[in-house]
Order: C-alpha cells, then structure tokens, then sequence
C-alpha cells in the first residue's frame, strides 16, 4: 500500500492506484469503517483530490467492489482437462484465497456492504455468481442446462458463498476441510437430482466414468459407505 510519497499520476493511473488503495483496506476492515481521510492518507494526496477522482466513497466503494467482483469470477476459471472432482477441488482453493485475503472486503461484496440495494451493488454480485456458474457448466460441458441441473449448479454456487460467509466468522473448521466438503456438496446434489431425473443420471454417470479411485468424489463414497453400520454398503441396510 503506497503511503505519504505524492507524485503527480495521469487520471486513470491516479484512479487505479485510489481503488487498490481502498481494496487493500476494505480487505481487512469493513468499508463501512473506512474513511476517505484514511485512503487518500494511504495514497499519499490530499481528501479534496479523491473527490476530484471519485465524488463520493459509495463510488469509490462501487468501484472498487467491481474491480474485486472481476478477480472473484476469475477464480472459477480452470482448464478444463482431468477428473471433474481435482478441477472443482483446485477453483474451490482458489476461491478461498480469495475470501482468506479479502474477508471483511468478501463480505461487503456479497452482503452489499454500505451500498446494500444499490442497482450498481446488486449486478456485481450477480455478475460473480453468473460467471461462477457459467464456468461449472463449461466444466460439465453443458451449453443447454436441463432445469434440474441448473437448479443444481445454482444451488451449489449458493452454497459455496454462503459457506464462505459462515467460516469467515471465526475461521472454526480448517479452510482444506471445507474446500473438499463442497466438491463433496456438490457431487452429493447431483446425486440427488439424478435419483429423480434420468437426464441427471446419465450426466453423474458420465462424470464418474472419468473419476480416480483416489479422487474428491471417491473420498466422497468412501465415507458415505465408512457410515453404514458393520461396514456394509448402504443399500444392504
């Protein structure tokens, strides 16, 4: 974070270096906590030359929240090559990372922060969601989602920021764990769906064809039949 040295900066080099400034410290403390005073301290110029940038912190605030919305959704992107299980384990790693090192910044994305019901608030955080749940259908290799796997794809994107959330608020269940259990989540609700709906079914089936006996959604089985008492398969009960 650059603080105390001025140097004169173009107006979009000033306005990239003002919302760096205001992410780095919206990363570690609520935006709601954060004054103007203190980012353009950080930035080394004076309160009237960020309102000569921004006119006011709610788009300096906006601005910056789109700029981690854009980083956010680039976490999902993964090349699409290997078990299904490995990739989603890697996008949910990186996806915590991101959460790690931008927690309060995370929160204000997703909860709305000081601009909670502004149009501009509410499409980034669309935005997020419907890049993360564009990259899992590229994933599935799936253009044309049948409305039971979109109900699951949704669903597990839901999941998997409301789960950040959770673990954000004191950091209780190691970030591994929980990066494994929503690979596990989503394999689990794809199951379901496909108990009721062959198009489903044929999908699971196709994933699990490419799956390792070591992967996420073995580790998955194994534990679900490690349930079952004396050790027999469920469907023995």
């Amino acid at each position: 974070m650059t603080t105390g040295v001025r140097r004169r900066m173009g107006v979009e080099e000033r306005r990239r270096q003002l919302i760096g400034v205001a992410l780095e410290l919206f990363s570690h403390r609520s935006p709601d906590e954060v004054s103007i005073d203190e980012i353009a301290a950080a930035a080394g110029i004076s309160r009237p030359l960020v309102y000569h940038y921004f006119p006011g912190k709610l788009s300096l605030y906006e601005a910056a929240l789109k700029r981690a919305a854009e980083d956010l959704a680039e976490r999902f992107r993964e090349p699409q090559d290997g078990p299904l299980g490995a990739r989603l384990l890697r996008v949910m790693g990186r996806f915590f990372d991101f959460v790690d090192e931008h927690g309060p910044g995370f929160s204000a994305l997703m909860r709305g922060g000081p601009a909670v019901g502004s149009s501009t608030t509410n499409a980034l955080i669309d935005s997020v969601r419907q890049a993360a749940y564009l990259q899992i259908l590229a994933h599935l290799r799936v253009t044309a989602p049948s409305p039971r796997l979109d109900l699951v794809v949704r669903s597990w994107v839901s999941l998997a920021e409301s789960t950040a959330l959770i673990w954000l608020d004191g950091r209780r269940i190691p970030r591994e764990e929980l990066q494994l259990q929503l690979v596990h989540d989503f394999a689990a609700l794809a199951a379901v769906s496909a108990a009721y709906d062959e198009e489903m079914a044929a999908l699971l089936r196709r994933i699990l064809a490419d799956e390792p006996a070591d992967g996420p959604f073995a580790d998955l089985v194994g534990r679900l039949v490690a349930l079952a008492p004396s050790g027999q398969p469920m469907a023995d009960r």
